[in-house]
C-alpha cells in the first residue's frame, strides 16, 4: 500500500513540473459533501476476487451502508496537482478485526476521520469533465477512545459549474496502516467553491522610447535604427556599410566585394596578368606565363633555339628538338672521323699507336679545331682473344692512348671522353680472323 502511495505522489511531481506559467492552478476553496461508509465489501474483497463479488451480488447495498457529511479544504499546487484536506463524521458500527482484540460493537458509534490527500488530476481545470486520481494518509477516532491510521487510495471525477466551482464523485478504499484501522470503503459527491478571489495579473508594456532618441549618435533615431548601438547611415538603416567579403574595404569602395582583396587595387585580390598563379607584384615577367623557381618567368633558353635550358644538352649551342638542343653534325664530319678511325692502329698486344696513324689522327684534330663546340667519344674494343679482363684493360688503354694524343695535338681535354669496352661490343664474328680485325677497332662519335 506504501508503495502505492509513492508511486501516485511521484506521478504528480513528475506533472507538476511540466506545468506552464499561467494557469488553471486551483484557487484555495471550501468544500462540504454527502458520503456513505461501506464497512463490509472491503472485508469480502479480501476472501473472494472482485469478480466473484460483483457477479454474486456481494457489494454491499446502499440501504446497509452508513451516511456522514464531510468538509473540504483544496488548493491547487500546480495546474495537474491539488491538495485536499478532509474532515468526516459519520455513525457505523466498526467491524474491528479479531487480531485487534476488540469486539465488534453491538450499536453504531461516531467516527471522525481526518486526512491530508493530493489530487493528481489528468487534465486541466480549463474541462468540464476531469479524472483524478487520489491518495494521502488519515487518521481516524471511534467512539472517542479508539485511534487508528489508514491510507486513502481513490479515484474520482470532477465537473465543472462555473469560474472555479465543481462538483466531486469520489470513490475512496481506505487501507488499514495501524492495528486498529480495517479497510473499508466510501463513496461521495460534493461541491466546492474558492474562498478567495482570482489573482489578475496585468500585463505591462514597457513604454516605447522617445521617438528622438538616437543611442549611436548617427542622426538615425532608433526607432528607425537597425543598428542603434552603432553609427552607421540611413541607406543601411542606420548600420554600417557592409563589407560582404571581409577584407576591410566596404562594398561600396569594393570592386570586387565578395573577394577578399587589398585596398591598393580597389579590394580585389593582386592581379596575375600572364595567369601562372604568381601574382603580379611577384612575378618578374607578369605578362608571361612562367615558373615559381624562375619568379613567374619561363625556363630560360639561352641559344634561342626552342629547347629551354633545362632540357638542352647543349645550352649555348642552337641544337634541335630530336638532338636535345644540339646541333646536328654535319655528315660528312661525321664519315670523315670515322673513316680515320678505322685506320687507328695499334702494335700487337699494345696500346701504342702505330706511327701510320698519326697522319689519320691529326685529320681528326683539324675537325675538333674548325668547330670549336664539337666533342668527340672516344670507344676501345677488342676482339674476344685473350682473357676477357686483359682485354678490358687493353682496350681502355687503347682510348685513351688516342685521347692523349688529341690533346697534345691541341684539342680541350674537356671536349674529350675515353671509355674501353673490351670484347663486349662486336660488330662482327669473332670465329673468323677477319671477323676479329674489325672488332679489334678505336670508334670516334663526333656530337655536340
Amino acid at each position: 500500500m506504501k508503495k502505492i502511495l509513492l508511486t501516485a505522489i511521484g506521478i504528480g511531481l513528475s506533472i507538476a513540473s511540466m506545468a506552464q506559467e499561467f494557469s488553471y492552478k486551483k484557487r484555495p476553496s471550501l468544500g462540504i459533501s454527502f458520503f456513505l461508509q461501506d464497512m463490509k465489501t472491503a472485508k469480502l474483497l479480501e476472501t473472494k476476487s472482485l469478480s466473484s463479488v460483483l457477479s454474486n451480488g456481494y457489494w454491499t447495498k446502499i440501504k446497509d451502508m452508513d451516511p456522514g457529511l464531510s468538509i473540504q479544504y483544496f488548493e491547487g499546487l500546480t495546474e495537474h496537482l491539488d491538495f485536499m484536506g478532509t474532515l468526516n463524521g459519520s455513525f457505523v458500527t466498526y467491524p474491528f478485526y479479531y487480531k485487534s482484540g476488540i469486539a465488534t460493537p453491538t450499536n453504531s458509534k461516531f467516527l471522525l476521520e481526518t486526512d491530508a490527500n493530493l489530487n493528481l488530476k489528468l487534465l486541466t481545470d480549463k474541462y468540464f469533465l476531469v479524472p483524478y486520481l487520489r491518495a494521502g494518509v488519515g487518521a481516524s477516532m471511534y467512539g472517542g477512545s479508539y485511534f487508528a491510521a489508514y491510507a486513502p487510495i481513490g479515484v474520482g471525477l470532477q465537473f465543472k459549474l462555473g469560474e472555479g466551482t465543481f462538483v466531486h464523485v469520489l470513490g475512496t478504499y481506505k487501507a488499514a496502516v495501524t492495528s486498529l484501522a480495517v479497510n473499508y470503503m466510501s463513496y461521495s459527491i460534493g461541491i466546492a467553491s474558492p474562498i478567495v478571489e482570482r489573482k489578475q495579473t496585468a500585463l505591462v508594456t514597457p513604454p516605447p522610447p522617445p521617438a528622438d532618441k538616437d543611442s549611436d549618435g548617427d542622426g538615425i533615431p532608433d526607432n528607425k535604427d537597425k543598428c542603434p548601438t552603432v553609427p552607421g547611415i540611413a541607406k543601411y538603416d542606420g548600420c554600417l556599410v557592409p563589407d560582404t567579403d571581409g577584407d576591410g574595404i566596404n562594398d561600396e569602395n569594393d570592386k570586387c566585394p565578395t573577394v577578399k582583396g587589398v585596398a591598393k587595387y580597389d579590394g580585389c585580390p593582386v592581379p596575375d596578368t600572364d595567369g601562372d598563379g604568381i601574382n603580379d607584384e611577384e612575378d618578374k615577367c607578369p605578362t608571361v606565363p612562367g615558373v615559381a623557381r624562375y619568379q613567374g618567368c619561363p625556363v630560360p633558353d639561352r641559344d634561342h633555339d626552342g629547347v629551354n635550358d633545362e632540357e638542352d644538352r647543349c645550352p649555348d649551342v642552337p641544337g634541335t628538338k630530336a638532338n636535345f638542343g644540339c646541333p646536328e653534325v654535319k655528315k660528312e664530319l661525321v664519315e670523315k672521323v670515322q673513316k680515320n678511325a678505322k685506320n687507328i692502329l695499334f702494335l700487337t698486344g699494345s696500346d701504342k699507336i702505330a706511327t701510320k696513324s698519326t697522319k689519320k689522327l691529326n685529320e681528326v684534330v683539324a675537325v675538333m679545331k674548325e668547330d670549336a663546340a664539337l666533342k668527340l667519344d672516344i670507344e676501345g674494343h677488342t676482339d674476344n682473344v685473350g682473357k676477357e679482363a686483359a682485354n678490358q684493360v687493353l682496350s681502355e688503354k687503347r682510348a685513351k692512348a688516342v685521347y692523349k694524343y688529341l690533346v697534345s695535338k691541341g684539342v680541350d681535354a674537356s671536349r674529350l671522353s675515353a671509355a674501353g669496352y673490351g670484347p663486349g661490343r662486336p660488330v662482327a664474328d669473332n670465329k673468323t680472323a677477319a671477323g676479329r680485325t674489325q672488332n679489334r677497332r678505336v670508334e670516334l662519335k663526333l656530337k655536340y
